[in-house]
């Protein structure tokens, strides 16, 4: 992804593979801009955050796609809330109302429990809801990710949910990229 151009560098992310690339070494345009296919198929399925799957099942196809660096929409043209969205967690729901349709950020220290938040919420919502979750897992490990995607199939709850995975082992670029990504298949 080019961040600048000026009269004589290019300044690019690469993400992906840095180490076959030399100083010296020609690279060319792709003529895309940065965008995640959009899909119904991609419920159910484990994507990284360029939107390729990593479930190991088919690869997703999709003429339809979202440019992944898009500008938010502005406070005042959005609807304003009028449905809450329930978390399943009383404390949160009574004095946290979560508007539905909202981007929501869980943000804190390790182990403060961020993750059985968003587990619950998303499996309220396959219970008592109506809504889609795309679940966007940055820095996590695999066998965290792999563990949660077994529990939402053991439940019922994975038909209803996309998850964005960026581990811990992969580049950070990947890890900077996987919450837009996750914007953009929502939005």
């Amino acid at each position: 992804m080019v961040l600048s151009l000026e009269h004589r560098t290019v300044s690019v992310v690469i993400f992906g593979n840095d180490t076959k690339i030399k100083q010296g070494d020609y690279v060319y345009r792709s003529w895309f801009l940065m965008n995640v296919p959009l899909s119904l198929k991609l419920f159910g399925r484990v994507v990284d955050a360029l939107g390729n799957t990593i479930d190991g099942g088919q690869k997703i196809n999709s003429p339809l796609t979202r440019k992944i660096d898009t500008k938010a929409v502005g406070v005042i043209p959005r609807n304003p809330v009028r449905e809450p969205m329930q978390t399943g967690i009383n404390a949160i729901d009574a004095i946290t109302p979560v508007g539905c349709g909202q981007r929501e950020l869980i943000i804190g220290d390790r182990q403060t429990g961020k993750t059985t938040i968003a587990i619950d919420t998303i499996l309220n919502q396959k219970k008592n809801g109506h809504l889609y979750c795309i679940y966007v897992a940055v820095g996590q490990k695999k066998s965290t990710i792999a563990q949660m995607v077994t529990f939402f199939k053991r439940v019922g709850a994975m038909k209803n949910v996309i998850i964005v995975s960026a581990t811990s082992s992969e580049p950070a670029t990947l890890q900077f990229l996987a919450p837009y990504s996750g914007c953009a298949i929502g939005e």
